[in-house]
């Protein structure tokens, strides 16, 4: 009878044990981020739809390069969220989207600033951040020599030029520009700046699960699955407007 019950207990312990994924996260308000609440929405969504596949996962904070580099050598399982490009194929398995990103060029509003190709940008006193790929034209322009970008080692950074008269224009996701002139400058700051509406660069973010893992395409197919799950409740698009509508209204 005791060996019958420590048999129950050890097969019914086993049953409640879920699933576990290890994946590697940054931080990139109010996206991703260890103190944010849920980790930030794009992480909330990829745990959210691990969570409708019976999956837990643990996040591990590193610095972005460090975060890819564990997640490729398959130290880790995967890592959220990046874009897409061919070499990342080559190493991961790539998620359904996650979230959409939109890369606008931020000016001050007392200054004239157009563009409608990157040409146009040519003479422009331009940042960037260091590492950010800001799309094919622009990267090959700034390769090339016919665009001078200053890179700097943060974003706050280069709205902060832009702001002082520095730099004539400073790219950055619209969402994470938003919600970083909420958390880190004045009203009167903000009130100062404006961007062009025409993107700089528009994709999507994804998950990206390494090559390296066995049973990693698999998974893959789980995550897509509950993504699905979670885009049909209709949680994503309100976690989405949620982080976006206040940021909006204080901008």
């Amino acid at each position: 009878m005791r060996l019958l019950l420590l048999l129950f207990t050890l097969a019914f312990g086993c049953h409640l044990q879920a699933e576990t994924i290890r994946l590697t996260n940054g931080e990139w308000s109010p996206y991703l981020g260890e103190k944010l609440p849920h980790h930030g929405v794009a992480s909330r969504i990829v745990e959210e739809a691990f969570a409708l596949q019976g999956i837990e996962v643990k996040w591990e904070f590193y610095p972005w390069a460090r975060a890819l580099r564990s997640a490729e050598n398959g130290k880790s399982d995967g890592a959220a969220v990046w874009l897409r490009s061919p070499e990342r194929e080559q190493a991961f398995f790539i998620s359904d989207p996650v979230v959409d990103s939109g890369y606008y060029l931020f000016h001050r509003k007392d200054q004239v600033f157009d563009w409608q190709q990157v040409s146009d940008l040519h003479g422009k006193r331009l940042g960037g951040a260091i590492d950010y790929d800001y799309g094919q034209a622009f990267q090959q322009a700034e390769s090339s020599g016919q665009l001078q970008v200053k890179r700097l080692s943060s974003e706050e950074q280069g709205l902060r030029m832009v702001l002082a008269g520095r730099l004539d224009a400073f790219p950055m996701d619209k969402v994470v520009a938003f919600d970083l002139l909420h958390s880190k400058f004045t009203t009167a700051e903000r009130r100062q700046l404006s961007f062009h509406p025409l993107p700089l660069r528009s994709d999507s973010l994804h998950l990206l699960l390494s090559r390296k893992v066995a049973g990693n395409e698999a998974m893959l197919q789980r995550f897509n699955q509950g993504l699905q799950q979670l885009r049909d409740s209709g949680k994503v698009t309100q976690y989405l407007l949620e982080i976006q509508q206040p940021l909006s209204l204080s901008y």
